[in-house]
């Protein structure tokens, strides 16, 4: 019999994604602050947001009311990068990017993280943009995950194919 395992990934649910920016683009449309201001959240491109309005404190005031709503549909704000409104025309315009997956060196970090906990027969192995945690024990897998729920690697992750 195979040695029990889990996954270490990143993935944020699309539908939720679209929902939150879909309730954005809503309450910006009918709050009284936003009125005349052009703002606006819609999607461009396959993982891009673009978020616009008149001037830069009412695109700032759109990103926040976005975060809101994303951290409501449970996407934790580590999958969401958004830079500073610059000014384009007669607007202020951003783009933020969902970000899916965990980065090369990303995973070089957990798995040294968990290669420093030194639980007797615990390996970590990155398979592509994913980790693969197996162990002798599930206690020692139930650790893993602790600790690395406990540390900030700077991505959101999730455990799954726990076995």
């Amino acid at each position: 019999m195979a040695d029990p395992s889990f996954d270490v990934v990143s993935k944020v649910d699309r539908q939720e994604v679209d929902n939150a920016v879909k309730q954005a683009a809503k309450e910006i449309s009918t709050r009284f602050d936003f009125r005349g201001t052009g703002a606006a959240v819609a999607w461009s491109g396959e993982e891009s947001i673009t978020i616009e309005a008149g001037t830069e404190q009412r695109c700032r005031a759109a990103i926040d009311v976005l975060k809101g709503k994303l951290v409501k549909r449970g996407i934790s704000l580590k999958s969401f990068e958004v830079g500073d409104p610059a000014p384009v025309g007669k607007v202020s315009r951003t783009t933020g990017k969902i970000l899916q997956g965990i980065s090369q060196d990303k995973a070089k970090q957990i798995a040294m993280a968990v290669r420093d906990e030194k639980l007797k027969g615990v390996q970590a192995q990155i398979q592509g943009d994913q980790l693969r945690v197996t162990g002798k024990k599930r206690d020692d897998l139930q650790a893993v995950i602790a600790l690395l729920k406990e540390q900030d690697f700077g991505v959101a992750l999730q455990f799954t194919n726990y076995r």
